[in-house]
């Protein structure tokens, strides 16, 4: 597939590469932020809700953009695929944010989406991703009831101004404007202790600011593959963007009687003109509230002592729905513990083992669970982000948990899931690096709760290992493989993630995988048929039996779409 250009060199490769590093750059500053969050409440979670807000947004982005490529393999993105898959970005964001700082975040993800989204073809890179910085920091202004200085807006506010002033130099280009933008970022990130009491006092700067600058680096790297040079802070004793020390202890008195005792967060659906009415009828009850979205489709947050009267205030102004209430006191005496002893933040024990497997298909959901695993749904054009599997691994209540993402696409998604419930629950959790569904049934056939730890993931990784993988699909578009070309409609044989095989009949193609993967040996040929596949995965039986009669050979039927058959070979 071939990502076509929005604008003068603003395209959808370089925003999905922009999106990968910060991701990975906000897992590995994760930790580090949430040290730094003590404002507006010391709750120890900014980290953690930034990263899952890019997560959610880079999954879904991700999404939109193997949609089309599995549709139209090797074709061009058209303008009208450039949008929807921007618009996923943004919706993602939007689902995905977590916290004060993550529902902001989102809603500047979400501009500057849009802003890029609808660039002019013959305007400059530099032009539109100022402007793009612009409207996002206009955006999340916007968002806040009450805007404070000090924090991630100011930091906002710095890096769009100087985007703005180095666009209009002489053959500035969208590295340039981001090169500035970033720079000025970490500037006004290490003058936040001067504009808010409580980061001076706590000596550090605003959490949600560092998780912007991260990104903004993040943008930075994308654009011009250099990483950010450190500048210091005046208060002379840490640098940005390397490692800050950890805040002086910030007392949960911080949480006084007169403030908000519950943070408030739910999905709203409606209608846009119903909005105004709502920010003022929740703005009275508390505070940090942001309501962002559009077309319907809205994120709340506020700090409430009445629950209910923010919930009927949702309710009052369309359908809330996904509401999460968090008790202030209680997460910040969890955030303590666990900052002290990784498992002490945990009100119930957690005991046991506990397997999560993606699957592909309704048969397949069917296996693993009879397998005894907690399945989250996946597969081609529904891939599980990052929050999926990490509420699986959270919900499990297991304080060992083995991952089987089953696609390759979902492996880094697992890790990072997993890293996530290693440091906020202090669980155990192994990611076995599965490629297809066939390794994870293999796999999780020789899962034994009974073993240690080591020795089951052991096991079943080299299970996974050995078990060799393939698969028969259908050609949707004209395409060069590594078998040679293909017209949409022919039958595609593929073999360790590979196009191997070009054929007109179902069968024949299948068995022709069959037999080419069976040349490296094997004992046994696991065959998962498709939606809609007849009987394809026993005619393939019926020949291994007949031509391999030495080879056990066992049947499913999988559900899963797009693959009218999958195998493997032990």
């Amino acid at each position: 597939m071939e990502l076509a250009p929005t604008g003068d060199g603003i395209d959808l490769a370089v925003v999905l590469r922009f999106v990968d590093i910060a991701t990975d750059a906000l897992a590995d500053a994760r930790e580090e932020i949430d040290a730094l969050n003590v404002y507006p409440v010391p709750d120890g979670d900014t980290g953690t809700n930034m990263y899952l807000t890019v997560s959610a947004a880079r999954d879904a982005i991700a999404e939109a953009v193997a949609l089309v490529a599995a549709d139209s393999p090797g074709a061009a993105l058209d303008d009208s695929a450039r949008d929807a898959a921007l618009g996923a970005f943004a919706r993602g964001a939007l689902l995905g944010a977590r916290g004060n700082s993550g529902v902001i975040l989102s809603e500047m993800l979400g501009a500057l989406a849009r802003r890029i989204g609808a660039a002019a073809a013959q305007e400059s890179s530099a032009h539109t991703m100022a402007e793009a910085l612009r409207d996002a920091t206009d955006a999340s202004y916007r968002a806040v009831g009450t805007p404070v200085e000090g924090t991630i807006l100011t930091v906002a506010r710095a890096a769009s101004d100087a985007a703005l002033a180095r666009c209009a130099e002489p053959e500035a280009r969208a590295r340039d404007v981001f090169t500035a933008a970033a720079a000025a970022a970490r500037e006004a990130l290490a003058r936040t202790p001067e504009q808010l009491e409580v980061l001076r006092h706590a000596g550090v700067v605003d959490a949600g600011g560092r998780g912007l600058s991260v990104i903004l680096d993040a943008a930075e790297t994308a654009l011009t593959g250099r990483r950010p040079l450190a500048v210091h802070s005046p208060l002379g004793h840490r640098s940005i963007p390397l490692p800050l020390p950890r805040p002086a202890a910030t007392e949960t008195g911080d949480l006084s009687p007169d403030g908000p005792a519950y943070e408030v967060m739910y999905l709203l659906e409606a209608d846009d003109d119903r909005v105004s009415a709502l920010r003022a009828r929740l703005a009275p009850l508390g505070d940090s509230l942001v309501v962002v979205g559009g077309e319907r489709l809205w994120n709340v947050h506020i700090h409430v002592d009445d629950v209910g009267a923010a919930i009927e205030a949702g309710i009052e102004a369309g359908r809330p729905y996904r509401v999460r209430v968090t008790h202030f006191a209680e997460q910040v005496a969890s955030h303590a513990a666990s900052s002290a002893a990784p498992g002490n933040q945990l009100e119930t024990p957690r005991t046991g083992r506990r397997v999560v497997a993606v699957a592909a298909g309704p048969g397949l959901t069917e296996l693993f669970e009879a397998a005894g695993a907690i399945v989250v749904q996946g597969g081609p054009g529904r891939r599980p982000s990052t929050g999926q599997i990490l509420g699986a691994i959270t919900d499990s209540g297991a304080e060992e948990v083995v991952v089987l993402p089953n696609d390759g696409d979902s492996v880094r998604v697992a890790q990072i899931a997993a890293g996530t419930a290693e440091t906020d629950l202090g669980l155990r959790v192994a990611v076995i690096p599965t490629q297809a569904q066939v390794q994870g049934l293999a796999a999780l056939s020789v899962h034994e709760p009974g073993r240690g730890f080591d020795s089951d993931v052991l096991e079943m990784t080299a299970t996974a290992r050995h078990a060799r993988h393939g698969a028969v699909t259908i050609a949707a578009r004209q395409a060069m493989t590594m078998a040679g070309p293909c017209e949409p409609g022919d039958v595609l044989g593929v073999i360790a993630g590979d196009f191997a095989v070009v054929g007109a009949d179902l069968h024949d193609v299948a068995t022709d995988v069959v037999e080419r993967m069976l040349g490296g040996g094997g004992d046994m040929v696991t065959l998962v048929g498709g939606a809609d596949s007849g009987d394809l995965a026993q005619r393939a039986a019926a020949w291994v039996d007949a031509h391999h009669p030495h080879i056990d050979v066992v049947v499913y039927d999988g559900g899963q779409q797009r693959y009218p058959l999958l195998l493997s070979v032990e």
